[in-house]
């Protein structure tokens, strides 16, 4: 359990708030750490497909290859994949601190979705959708939160072994059999990448949903609410 709460009086009037300690700090290290080294990948990997694209000439691809080149890092595809080899590594580190600590802590309890998770989902995507009232909240995490960052751990595991894959073919010829072949494991790779960034925009939609408080708890690991009367 993160959480720890406390009692501080309010610098604005004076009344009496919770000061709830949410993130510790490896929690918040390895998410922005994480996030930094995902945006090098995502941006070195789209100057990588730009340099070589993924699919053939019978798939049009024209738009696909003339994004700004500013969301293209590397410049060219020995350079892209100088970026990417080097943040494929502090990612893969990044989210193996977090998982290990969301094991040792237990709080993987609280992140997991759950088979009784399934049950809630529709009813808080209702919510979000504004067609629908608030579930009253029974976890930490609604079972919407729980299964966005649940896929987002299984998104991360499947694009280091479909990156594995691409990067070392041969010596993980078992894996890449396991995928269909090079070829395949790279296009599994690319379409893995564009559901990160779909999660992440949903996830920064959320966060401006929450709000601010909601944001500096992830800085500071502390966010405040009023005090119970």
């Amino acid at each position: 359990m993160h959480s720890e709460v406390i009692e501080v009086e309010s610098t604005k009037d004076g009344e009496p708030v919770q000061a709830i300690y949410e993130h510790p700090w490896v929690v918040r290290f390895s998410h922005w750490v994480n996030a930094v080294a995902l945006f090098v990948l995502v941006g070195s990997g789209l100057q990588i497909f730009r340099a070589f694209p993924s699919f053939g000439a019978k798939i049009p691809q024209k738009d696909l290859l003339n994004w700004p080149k500013a969301f293209a890092i590397g410049g060219w595809l020995g350079g892209a994949l100088q970026w990417h080899l080097t943040f494929m590594w502090i990612y893969i580190a990044t989210g193996l601190v977090y998982i290990g600590y969301e094991i040792f802590s237990g709080n993987y309890r609280q992140v997991l979705f759950v088979p009784r998770d399934i049950r809630g989902v529709w009813p808080m995507a209702r919510h979000y959708f504004f067609f629908g009232p608030k579930p009253p909240a029974t976890e930490v995490y609604n079972p919407l939160q729980k299964l966005a960052y649940s896929s987002a751990i299984v998104l991360g595991a499947l694009s280091v072994l479909t990156g594995i894959v691409v990067w070392k073919p041969v010596q993980f010829s078992w894996l890449a059999w396991l995928m269909g072949g090079f070829h395949l494991a790279r296009i599994w790779h690319f379409l893995v990448m564009w559901a990160i960034v779909f999660f992440l925009l949903g996830h920064l939609v959320m966060v401006v949903v929450h709000g601010w408080n909601n944001f500096m708890s992830m800085l500071t690991g502390w966010k405040t609410n009023p005090t119970p009367r």
